[in-house]
């Protein structure tokens, strides 16, 4: 680690409110941005989708629990870049969406909001429980396999089922670029959001890759550091895992 330079208060001062500055500014075209997000028509949700969670079989409508609206976070299986590898042996939940999801806290305070928070993934039940249990979460967590889900919402990429698409970009455009290739063929991270007006349904929001950095509370903490960033999302361990070989060898 290189430290900062050594300075005066007085100098230390100034640069500080030459940073706050610059901090306003983002705050206030984050204000915009979220606003703009706001306002964002919606599309009805016409297709029945099906899930399995731990109280059985699950609709899309079921997963708001009574409330109005529903958070998804997309949590990826078996993630690509593995099988990419030939490691056919990994079957358990992505290291990258481990990291952000051991960022959620109590969810009291977004059940208030009126709002349900829940994650869907492509891998069986069983499988799924199993993992939950061994990363001691207990955000509700349903399978998505055997639906059209993972696919109708550009999360799953599979050509023999659907055009590939992530992130609004085409396969030649992912294909061009290093960081994105990997979800040509499998699973990629995203967040989307429903509304419900009484038995409709409707999707109002989807984002993907980076846009979902903003629940990783871990960076939002490392931010305010001298510190950079240790790791890149897909190179943290399980958290179970630190101290041991296990530890270092787990990659998205």
């Amino acid at each position: 680690m290189t430290l900062p330079r050594v300075a005066s208060r007085d100098e230390w001062l100034a640069a500080r409110l030459e940073l706050l500055k610059r901090e306003k500014e983002a705050m206030r075209v984050q204000d915009a941005v979220t606003a703009q997000r706001r306002e964002l028509p919606m599309v009805r949700v016409d297709k029945e989708y099906t899930f399995e969670g731990p109280g059985g079989e699950a609709r899309l409508i079921d997963l708001f629990e009574g409330r109005r609206q529903l958070i998804v976070y997309h949590f990826m299986w078996n993630n690509s870049a593995a099988r990419a590898r030939g490691d056919q042996g990994l079957d358990e939940g992505c290291p990258s969406c481990s990291f952000t999801i051991d960022s959620v806290g109590r969810l009291d305070h977004l059940h208030a909001s009126d709002t349900t928070f829940v994650l869907v993934s492509r891998a069986p039940l069983a499988k799924i429980e199993s993992f939950q249990a061994r990363m001691g979460w207990t955000i509700p967590w349903y399978s998505s396999a055997g639906s059209d889900f993972n696919y109708d919402f550009h999360v799953t990429n599979d050509e023999s089922v659907a055009p590939v698409e992530f992130n609004y970009k085409d396969k030649a455009t992912l294909e061009r670029s290093m960081k994105t290739a990997f979800v040509v063929n499998g699973d990629g991270q995203a967040i989307s959001v429903f509304v419900r007006d009484e038995d409709s349904v409707f999707h109002t929001y989807t984002t993907y890759g980076r846009g979902t950095e903003f629940m990783m509370s871990t960076y939002q903490f490392l931010d305010l550091t001298p510190m950079r960033r240790p790791r890149y999302v897909n190179q943290w361990p399980y958290h179970d895992t630190y101290g041991s070989e296990a530890g270092h060898s787990h990659h998205c």
